[in-house]
């Protein structure tokens, strides 16, 4: 009899995969560029739910491949994400002191180290996914195509430019078309992304890759009301930061436009629409299903 299948055992697993893979990557011990190794090894390996890698390499199950095919670019895709959160934390950004349960980089390693450091996880990035012996199963044209996916996920079109929109509003009416647009390039963007080069990388049919892109896009929406929800209700000691900076900061939030309990319907109702594209997979999408109900379910 097949066992029952476990998301705690699943993203557990998958997790550790990408953990033990981060903590080979800028491991040098020059005294000259220590400092820096440091400052990136802070972040990188700080914790954090990985995902977006852990996507990457679910969406490469649902076409038939293996996660350790593709666990090169889910560890880049990482690396992009937690740039991200460097800068987004910079007193010219958020201004935040602290993510994940400890000083924000620039907090512990000063405003400079810590822009230098996101750099060199996104450039590093790249370096990844260009290295052909990173995914040697992997066809070059496949390693192309999906370079060029996470580059325009994370680019103006889309993360960077939805950071943009949310530091410098254009639109201070503040309406749900403008909120969508933001947040379908600031977080959806890379969510989406993730899936996709996995999927790319992965060899999937133009079908196989357009569900999965349509189902990319409800969690990454379902996902970013969801962290609305938990700043205005959510514990900060199980979040590692402080709740209420939305408010603090007059952003236009879900919950703000739409009220706690219609967001959370909301949020379910993306949920039920991207479980609804995963049919076409069978059994591979189990944990994709699962990992959207989480998304929804989480506290932190």
């Amino acid at each position: 009899m097949k066992p029952e299948f476990s998301l705690s055992e699943y993203l557990k697993d998958h997790k550790k995969l990408v953990d033990d893979a981060l903590a080979g990557y800028f491991a040098e011990d020059e005294q000259e560029i220590r400092l820096i190794s440091e400052a990136v090894r802070y972040s990188l390996l700080s914790g954090g739910k990985r995902i977006r890698p852990i996507l990457c390499m679910a969406a490469a199950e649902a076409v038939g491949k293996k996660a350790e095919d593709v666990l090169a670019a889910a560890c880049a895709l990482e690396m992009i994400h937690t740039y991200s959160l460097i800068h987004d934390d910079l007193p010219a950004m958020d201004n935040d002191d602290y993510r994940r349960g400890r000083l924000t980089s620039h907090k512990a390693f000063g405003e400079d180290i810590a822009i230098l450091a996101g750099d060199a996880l996104l450039t590093e990035a790249f370096r990844i996914l260009a290295d052909r012996e990173q995914m040697p199963k992997i066809p070059l044209q496949r390693l192309l195509v999906a370079s060029r996916e996470i580059a325009e996920a994370a680019g103006y079109r889309g993360m960077v430019g939805g950071q943009a929109l949310d530091v410098r509003p254009q639109d201070k009416k503040g309406t749900l078309e403008v909120l969508y647009s933001l947040h379908r390039r600031k977080t959806g963007a890379l969510l989406r992304a993730s899936l996709r080069t996995g999927a790319i990388l992965g060899g999937a049919t133009k079908k196989a890759l357009l569900n999965l892109s349509e189902y990319g896009e409800r969690i990454g929406l379902a996902f970013q009301i969801t962290d609305d929800i938990l700043d205005v209700e959510g514990d900060p000691k199980l979040l590692g930061k402080e709740t209420g900076s939305d408010e603090r900061r007059g952003r236009t939030t879900f919950p703000g436009l739409l009220g706690l309990q219609a967001s959370r319907e909301r949020a379910r109702d993306l949920i039920a629409e991207a479980v609804s594209f995963l049919t076409v997979f069978g059994g591979r999408a189990t944990p994709l299903k699962a990992i959207a109900r989480y998304i929804v379910d989480r506290r932190s």
